[in-house]
């Protein structure tokens, strides 16, 4: 499994997926995304820095094509507006390979950040950990919504594009992590 590592929450999608018993390796630069995987994860962190670099680093259309033909892609947070097609309240393109809309920030500043549980999927009581996160405001006929919290889409899937707008490697769960992989298997 490759993790973008050029910045945000990588190391702890490491972590998860050690305890899964899944082996991972860091993407920092072209040539590792050249490397053999089942899937990609693009961490939390702050997307507009994550972007930046995947330009500078002449990553995007690499990254891009790898997602359109079919690699498995899971992004959290800043992943999710990395993967969104258009995001409403910020004038910048990302990699635009999902048919969603999302608004960045939508819980505020930091201190609007907070903890929950909810339904991913089929699975309930799932916890969620919510950092200056974004939500979806409209999604395409392709994408199916797998969690809501308080009326906002904060999880969504289309073919091999999974998005939340939480951190679940930032909790001892696993679940949501486990799709992924299921995701990668099928």
């Amino acid at each position: 499994m490759g993790i973008l590592a050029l910045q945000g929450a990588f190391i702890e999608h490491t972590k998860m997926l050690h305890r899964l018993g899944v082996d991972s390796f860091e993407i920092r630069q072209k040539k590792d995304l050249l490397l053999p995987m089942d899937g990609i994860i693009l961490p939390g962190g702050e997307s507009t820095t994550m972007f930046k670099l995947l330009n500078d680093l002449d990553m995007t259309t690499t990254i891009k094509e790898l997602i359109q033909n079919g690699l498995p892609t899971f992004g959290t947070c800043a992943g999710m507006l990395l993967l969104a097609k258009t995001v409403d309240n910020y004038h910048s393109d990302f990699l635009g390979t999902m048919n969603i809309a999302v608004k960045k920030n939508a819980y505020g500043r930091q201190l609007g950040s907070f903890r929950t549980t909810g339904t991913f999927a089929s699975t309930q009581n799932v916890p969620f950990v919510f950092i200056r996160a974004p939500h979806v405001t409209e999604y395409g006929d392709t994408v199916e919504v797998l969690s809501i919290v308080n009326d906002k889409i904060v999880a969504v899937r289309e073919h091999n594009q999974l998005a939340t707008a939480f951190h679940p490697e930032l909790t001892t769960d696993t679940s949501i992590h486990q799709y992924f992989i299921d995701m990668c298997q099928q």
